[in-house]
């Protein structure tokens, strides 16, 4: 199956309920109601902006750092991640991610259902 991503991303504020800042999405829903995943997107996070910390009740996500450098934080540890790293949220854990760096922090992402 191929999805293509808009072009045109949306932009929003308050990313995860509690972001700061400005962020471009570009979601991606996935119609197969039978499979795992359920979306996928990629973010960009101004400098300061950021996804803000919250939970994964029923389902699961990955980030995927594309270029930039930020602070993840998950179950209240927080790490310096750069392009190359993965990260994974599994369910019924917390996360989120700040643009620490003074470039654009391009993070896809991919949610998926346990189960």
């Amino acid at each position: 199956m191929i999805l293509k991503n808009q072009e045109d991303g949306i932009k929003r504020e308050k990313l995860g309920g509690s972001g700061k800042g400005h962020a471009l999405a570009f979601p991606v829903a996935i119609p197969d109601q039978n499979g795992a995943f359920t979306m996928t997107t990629r973010l960009e996070l101004e400098p300061g902006a950021s996804v803000g910390y919250h939970l994964h009740a029923d389902n699961e996500e990955v980030y995927f750092i594309m270029s930039g450098e930020g602070l993840y934080t998950e179950e209240n540890e927080t790490q310096h991640v750069k392009a190359g790293d993965i990260m994974l949220c599994r369910m019924g854990r917390s996360h989120g991610i700040e643009n620490s760096g003074k470039e654009t922090l391009v993070v896809g992402a991919a949610i998926a259902k346990r189960g």
